[in-house]
């Protein structure tokens, strides 16, 4: 017995042990004010006032510029539809003269001589543009460059007065519930500060093809867009730019630039002799990785961007790199998802070779590219048809993927309106409730590729799947031409 009771002790001692090596995690705790960096901050942030000529309504009534909105019975309700009706603003008539709109923003100097960051969406159409320093002082400011793909613009002030520069920070190193503070001109208010944290990071908002954004719950209201958010250190880790809100006003969703992104395209519009954003181009055609599609190639899960299709003579396709390709790695850094390799590939320097790492029947090739310029093209859409159905005797049923396919003839060709050169075989009728209409396969399509190979017959496809089910293959992927856009569908085999 004693032993008996021995043991336990032991046992017990073990637990309590073991117990006392599991530390939680620990917060930082909260600073005692932001009075101190606030102070030093301000003077480098900057508000902007833009007017814009806008043409009066000839006739009926016109509703003028927004209100800024406000809680029911607010003074500044009143006070700002007193206003603009005592100016005739809130109304036309056919001898209406052209007004002039005002509006207001945020920014912040990047730079002694006179360089100031806000965002595009600020200035844009503006006939004339004001910067108002910390201090109250009323300068003329001219557009040094913009991009409007990432909303931010550079303005350059002269002044004889010394101006505070703010400094850049990494946005990379933030972490999720650190500190942050934010500086602005809320509703025309002039310089505020908010606090709060960092909520979320990569947020896409679909405001653009890089959104990459921070959120933060750091209030942010009308007119703080292109003001900065600082971390605790004083640097500038975004530029604050939309928020999330049914009302107009703060609910605690705030999204910014990273730095990590908009320094970088600050540079540029600063540097270069032409003040525009020469991005990187790879020449490629990308979609998703999905759970399928990475089971379908051997790949241990769904990660980087398939490659649907290569631009002749691209920098792509002159490093090797083929449909069917997903690349994992870019410049050395990883392809987390396809949204992941736009970035990655716009914010490198034209001309730079680079290392990027493609997963190819089912291993992993290393290959080298010379990154491109972006040009910005316009791609004409392709003719849509109608769905004719085609004789019988020219298809072959799969009933594994549930499609009916068939070769390509002059008649398909021409009630498809497909091209003349077409090569596959067409789908000419797709089972309701299939895995092919799950994803979205209609008549009309054509399948170039099964597992990876290029298909002439319906037969293939058949003996493609057989080979699928026999190699244990939960999918299987298909290479598909839509009205002359190229995407890959990985298609659930029927097991029974």
């Amino acid at each position: 017995m004693s032993m008996f009771l021995s043991s336990l002790r032991r046992g017990a001692l073990f637990a309590a042990a073991f117990v006392l090596t599991v530390v939680p995690a620990a917060a930082r705790p909260a600073p005692d004010g932001f009075a101190d960096l606030a102070a030093r901050l301000l003077p480098s942030v900057v508000n902007i006032s833009t007017t814009q000529t806008v043409k009066a309504e000839r006739h009926g009534t016109h509703p003028g510029p927004d209100l800024p909105q406000f809680p029911p019975g607010s003074p500044f309700e009143e006070f700002f539809k007193d206003f603009f009706d005592h100016n005739g603003r809130r109304g036309g008539s056919p001898e209406a003269a052209p007004r002039k709109a005002t509006s207001l923003g945020s920014g912040f100097i990047i730079d002694p001589a006179g360089y100031i960051v806000t965002n595009n969406h600020v200035i844009a159409d503006s006939d004339e543009i004001n910067v108002i320093l910390h201090d109250d002082t009323n300068l003329k400011a001219e557009v040094v460059g913009r991009d409007t793909k990432t909303d931010i613009a550079v303005l350059k002030v002269t002044t004889d007065k010394p101006l505070t520069a703010a400094v850049w920070g990494d946005s990379d190193a933030s972490r999720v519930g650190d500190w942050v503070l934010a500086i602005g001109n809320p509703f025309g208010l002039g310089g505020t500060v908010t606090a709060g944290i960092l909520s979320a990071r990569q947020r896409d908002i679909n405001s653009g093809p890089y959104d990459d954004f921070l959120q933060t719950d750091a209030s942010i209201n009308r007119g703080n867009s292109g003001g900065p958010m600082f971390n605790m250190e004083g640097q500038v880790i975004g530029i604050n730019t939309a928020i999330f809100s049914p009302s107009g006003g703060s609910i605690g969703i705030g999204f910014a630039i990273p730095s990590s992104l908009a320094k970088t395209i600050v540079a540029e519009l600063i540097g270069e002799s032409d003040h525009v954003v020469h991005r990187g181009w790879l020449g490629v055609r990308i979609q998703a990785v999905t759970d399928d599609i990475a089971e379908s190639l051997g790949l241990d899960k769904a990660r980087g961007a398939l490659v649907a299709g290569v631009n002749d003579h691209g920098p792509a396709q002159q490093a090797g790199i083929q449909p069917g390709d997903i690349i994992l790695s870019f410049d050395g850094k990883a392809v987390t998802d396809v949204r992941h390799l736009p970035r990655l590939v716009a914010e490198t320097r034209v001309d730079k070779v680079v290392p990027v790492t493609v997963w190819r029947k089912k291993q992993e090739t290393r290959l080298t590219v010379k990154v491109g310029r972006l040009v910005e093209t316009e791609t004409a859409s392709a003719k849509v048809s109608d769905k004719p159905a085609a004789p019988k005797d020219q298809a072959e049923t799969v009933t594994a993927l549930g499609l009916t396919l068939s070769t390509i003839t002059p008649e398909l060709k021409e009630k498809f309106s497909l091209s003349s050169d077409s090569k596959g075989v067409v789908v000419v009728d797709v089972a309701k409730d299939s895995a092919a209409a799950e994803k979205g396969l209609k008549p009309g399509d054509i399948i170039m590729e099964a597992a990876q190979q290029e298909i002439k017959s319906p037969t293939q496809v058949a003996a493609k799947i057989d080979d699928a089910k026999k190699s244990g293959r939960k999918s299987i992927l298909l290479l598909v031409e839509h009205q002359g856009d190229l995407r890959f569908v990985a298609l659930r085999l029927d097991q029974s």
